[in-house]
C-alpha cells in the first residue's frame, strides 16, 4: 500500500515545509497555527473527495494504463494548480474585470477584496458545479448501474425509461434555486446550471461515440493508425470528462476553504495535499479492483453525488458547513460498503453450503 501514496507523503512533507516558510514570511511567528490550517484544509479535501476517489476509478477501469498514468500524473497538475489555485483567479478576474496578473496580485496581498469578488460568482458557480454533479449521478441510477444496493429504489429508477429525464429533472432544480433568488442574479444561475447540463452531455456523448468508433475498430482488428488515434482520442476524452468532475467536486471545498483561511497560497497547498491522497486512493482502488470485489461502494459513491449536487443547489441560497457535507458522503460510501462486505460473506457462505 505505501507504494501508492509515496507520492502522496512526499508532496505532504514539502508542501508544509512550504506552508511554514510562507506564513512565517507574511506575519512572522503563523508558522505553526498555518501547519494546523494546512493539515485541516487537507483532511477536509478528501473527506469531501472520497466518493470522488470511487467515481475516477469506476472511469480508469474502462481506461488504457496510458491514459491512466496521464491521469495520474498530468491530471493532478490540473486540479492542485488549474482547480485549486488558477480556476478561483480566473472567475475572480472575469467578476472583477481585471487583468489575471492583476487578481493574483490582489490575492495575494488583498485577500478581503479577493475573496469579495469570489462571493459574487460563488452562486453561479456552486450552479453549474451542481447541475454537472447531477447528471453525473442521475445517468449511472437511470442507465448504468449494474449492482443494485437499495434494491427497490435503484430498480424503479432503472426502469424509468422516459427519454432526457435526468436533465428534465437537473432543469427542476435550477428553476426551483432560480425561483428564491433576488431577480438581479437569476439569470447568472439558470445560465450557469444550462452550461453545467450541456458541458455533462456534449462531454457524455462524445466518450460513448468515440468509445464505439474505438470498439468497432478493434473487433475489425484494424490495427491502424486511424484505429489508434480513434482510442488516443477516446482516451483524451475520458481524460477531460475526469477533469470535469474533478473540477465541479473541487467546487465545494475551493469556495468553502475561504471560511477556514484567507491565504490563498495555504489554500492551495492544503487542497493540493488532499488531492494527491485522493488520487493515490484512486489508483489503489484500481489496482486492487476494490469496486469489483465490494460491488456496492459505486452506488454509494453515486449517492453521494447526488447529495453534493443538492448540497450545492442549496448553497445558492444558504451557506452549508462542509462537515456536513463531508460526513453525508462518507456515510453513504461507508455504508455501501459495509453492505458489500455483509453481501460477499452471504456469497460465501451459499458456496460452502453448495
Amino acid at each position: 500500500m505505501f507504494k501508492h501514496f509515496k507520492e502522496s507523503i512526499f508532496v505532504t512533507i514539502f508542501g508544509f515545509i512550504a506552508a511554514f516558510f510562507w506564513a512565517e514570511h507574511m506575519a512572522p511567528g503563523s508558522g505553526f497555527k498555518m501547519l494546523f490550517v494546512t493539515l485541516f484544509l487537507s483532511v477536509l479535501e478528501v473527506t469531501l473527495s472520497f466518493d470522488n476517489a470511487v467515481v475516477n476509478a469506476l472511469i480508469l477501469e474502462k481506461m488504457t494504463p496510458k491514459w491512466q498514468h496521464r491521469f495520474l500524473t498530468w491530471g493532478i497538475l490540473v486540479a492542485v494548480f488549474g482547480m485549486r489555485f488558477l480556476f478561483p483567479v480566473l472567475i475572480v478576474s472575469l467578476f472583477s474585470h481585471l487583468s489575471l496578473i492583476k487578481t493574483i496580485h490582489l490575492a495575494l496581498e488583498d485577500v478581503n477584496q479577493y475573496t469579495h469578488y469570489l462571493h459574487i460568482a460563488h452562486a453561479p458557480l456552486v450552479a453549474f458545479g451542481g447541475a454537472f454533479l447531477m447528471m453525473v449521478g442521475l445517468e449511472y441510477f437511470f442507465n448504468e448501474n449494474e449492482n443494485h444496493w437499495l434494491k427497490k429504489l435503484e430498480g424503479f429508477l432503472a426502469n424509468l425509461k422516459l427519454k432526457h429525464l435526468d436533465i428534465l429533472i437537473t432543469m427542476l432544480f435550477i428553476l426551483s434555486v432560480q425561483f428564491f433568488m433576488p431577480q438581479e442574479d437569476r439569470i447568472d444561475i439558470a445560465l450557469a446550471g444550462v452550461v453545467g447540463i450541456f458541458t455533462y452531455t456534449c462531454v457524455r456523448k462524445i466518450c460513448a461515440l468515440l468509445e464505439k468508433i474505438g470498439g468497432k475498430s478493434n473487433t475489425a482488428a484494424a490495427a491502424t493508425s486511424g484505429a489508434a488515434g480513434g482510442i488516443a482520442t477516446g482516451g483524451f476524452m475520458m481524460f477531460i470528462y475526469l477533469e470535469l468532475i474533478d473540477a465541479s467536486f473541487s467546487l465545494d471545498g475551493v469556495l468553502g476553504s475561504f471560511a477556514i483561511s484567507k491565504d490563498i497560497v495555504i489554500i492551495t497547498i492544503g487542497l493540493a495535499i488532499g488531492a494527491m491522497f485522493v488520487r493515490s486512493l484512486t489508483l489503489l482502488l484500481v489496482e486492487k479492483r476494490t469496486l469489483k470485489t465490494y460491488i456496492y461502494l459505486s452506488s454509494g459513491a453515486h449517492y453521494a453525488i447526488l447529495t453534493l449536487a443538492i448540497i450545492m443547489f442549496i448553497s445558492t441560497l444558504y451557506e452549508v458547513p462542509e462537515i456536513i457535507t463531508g460526513s453525508l458522503g462518507l456515510v453513504f460510501v461507508g455504508s455501501s460498503f459495509i453492505a458489500s462486505l455483509i453481501e460477499n460473506k452471504k456469497n460465501a457462505h451459499e458456496l460452502e453450503i453448495s
